[in-house]
C-alpha cells in the first residue's frame, strides 16, 4: 500500500515558500530583511553610531553604514569577547564559529546569536526541496550521515574571560538537528566528546565513529563540507578497504565551503558514493548560510528572504539581484551580526537567480575558475 505523505509535503511546502516567493520578488524580500535587521542593529552601540534607528531606505543605508572587512569588526569583535555584547550585537552570543584557515594564515572569530542560528535552519532547504521535488519522502527512512565539524575546537583566554569556540557547523548541528525530521548519525555530542583536534589522528577517530555508528544503518543523506565528504570515504578505502558505496545508497548530497562542488568534486563524489547520489551545494560560511541549489541546475539560488545582499563589480555597488548574467563581484553581506560585511567571496552570475561562488576575490580566480570550467568540460554550463 503507498504510504501518503501529504501532510509531510505541506509542511515542506510551506518552509519553502519564503524562499521561492523572495526569488519572485527579491527587491520586496531584501526591504523587509533590511528592516527587520535595521531594529536589531538600533540596539547596538555600533548600529547607534550610525544612526540604523532613523533609516527607512537601501540607499540610507549605504549611505549610513560603511562596508566593513574582518579588520575593521576586529576591535568590536574583541570588546564582544571581553564582555560587551552590545558592541556589535543585539543579544548574547550562542557560540563562537572559527574560519578552517582557508581565507588566510589567521582564523577569524564570528559570534553565532540565536537569532543567527535560527537562520541557519536555512542549510536544510535543499534537502527539502530535492524530497518534494523527486517525492523521495523515502529519504527519511533513512539517517544522515555527520561529517559535521565539533562545536567545540579550543578556549580563548580573553581579559577575565575563557570564551570556547568552534566551527559553525558543529554549533549549529548541537542546536537545530533535533529539530529536523531526520537523525542525524553520529550526534554531534558524539563528535564533541572526541574533542577538537585538527591532527589526522584526530579526524580518522572521528571518521571512524561515523562508520562504527552508521555500519547498520541505512544512510540516505550525506551533508556537510566537500573535501570532508571524500576524506571520509578515502579513510574507509584505507582501513576497512570499502568505499562508502559498498556500504550503503545514499539518495542526495548536500556539500558546502568549496567551488567547484558540481563540477570538480561530482566525478568523484559518485565515484566514492555511487552514481544514484543527487548533488545539492549549499553557499554556506561562518558567517551564514546565504543560498542552496533548488534543482539539477548547477547552481545556488540567494536567501533573499534571510540576508540582505550587496556585490561590488567594477560597475560598482548593486544588489545582488541587479547582476546580469556573467558578471562577477564581491560580495558584502548583512547578517544578524554584522551589517555590510565585506565577506572576501567572488560571485559570479551565471544565470540570475542562479550564482556560483567561484572563489576568493583575488584577481586570478577568474582565470582559475575558467581553467576547472574548461577541464572538467562545464564551460559554464548549468
Amino acid at each position: 500500500m503507498a504510504v501518503d505523505h501529504s501532510s509531510e509535503r505541506a509542511m515542506f511546502e510551506a518552509v519553502l515558500h519564503p524562499w521561492y516567493e523572495a526569488l519572485s520578488d527579491p527587491g520586496a524580500a531584501q526591504q523587509q530583511v533590511l528592516r527587520r535587521f535595521l531594529r536589531d542593529y538600533a540596539q547596538t552601540e555600533y548600529g547607534a553610531r550610525h544612526g540604523a534607528a532613523g533609516i527607512q531606505t537601501i540607499a540610507e543605508y549605504r549611505d549610513r553604514f560603511p562596508i566593513a572587512t574582518y579588520s575593521d569588526y576586529l576591535p568590536l569583535i574583541r570588546e564582544t569577547m571581553e564582555g560587551n555584547h552590545n558592541a556589535l550585537l543585539a543579544e548574547q552570543p550562542a557560540g563562537w564559529a572559527i574560519t578552517r584557515g582557508t581565507t588566510s594564515d589567521e582564523p577569524k572569530f564570528i559570534p553565532m546569536t540565536p537569532t543567527d542560528i535560527a537562520l541557519r535552519i536555512s542549510a536544510g532547504r535543499a534537502m527539502m526541496q530535492y524530497v518534494v521535488a523527486e517525492d523521495r519522502f523515502d529519504l527519511f527512512d533513512g539517517v544522515n550521515l555527520n561529517l559535521n565539524f565539533p562545536s567545540v575546537v579550543g578556549t580563548l583566554d580573553v581579559k577575565d574571560r575563557k570564551v570556547d569556540y568552534g566551527y559553525s557547523s558543529g554549533i549549529y548541528a548541537r542546536y537545530v538537528t533535533r529539530l529536523t525530521p531526520l537523525r542525524s548519525t553520529p550526534t554531534q555530542e558524539q563528535i564533541d566528546e572526541l574533542g577538537g583536534g585538527k591532527t589526522i589522528s584526530a579526524w580518522e577517530a572521528r571518521f571512524e565513529l561515523a562508520y562504527q555508528e552508521c555500519l547498520d544503518e541505512n544512510v540516505t543523506l550525506v551533508g556537510g563540507v566537500a573535501p570532508t565528504a571524500v576524506s571520509f570515504a578515502q579513510y574507509l578505502y584505507r582501513r576497512h578497504r570499502r568505499y562508502p558505496k559498498d556500504i550503503w545508497r545514499p539518495l542526495v548530497a548536500t556539500l558546502g565551503s568549496v567551488p567547484g562542488i558540481n563540477t570538480r568534486y561530482r566525478p568523484i563524489l559518485h565515484a566514492l558514493y555511487g552514481s544514484q547520489l543527487a548533488i545539492r551545494e549549499i553557499y554556506g560560511t561562518t558567517e551564514g548560510i546565504f543560498g542552496q541549489q533548488m534543482d539539477e541546475r548547477r547552481a545556488w539560488l540567494p536567501n533573499y528572504d534571510l540576508y540582505f545582499f550587496e556585490v561590488g563589480t567594477v560597475a560598482g555597488v548593486k544588489m545582488l539581484y541587479e547582476m546580469r548574467r556573467g558578471e562577477m563581484g564581491s560580495l558584502i553581506v548583512s547578517t544578524p551580526a554584522l551589517p555590510r560585511y565585506k565577506i572576501g567571496d567572488r560571485i559570479l552570475a551565471v544565470a540570475p537567480p542562479c550564482f556560483r561562488c567561484i572563489g576568493r576575490d583575488r584577481w586570478y580566480t577568474p582565470l582559475r575558475y575558467a581553467w576547472d570550467e574548461f577541464l572538467t568540460l562545464n564551460l559554464g554550463q548549468l
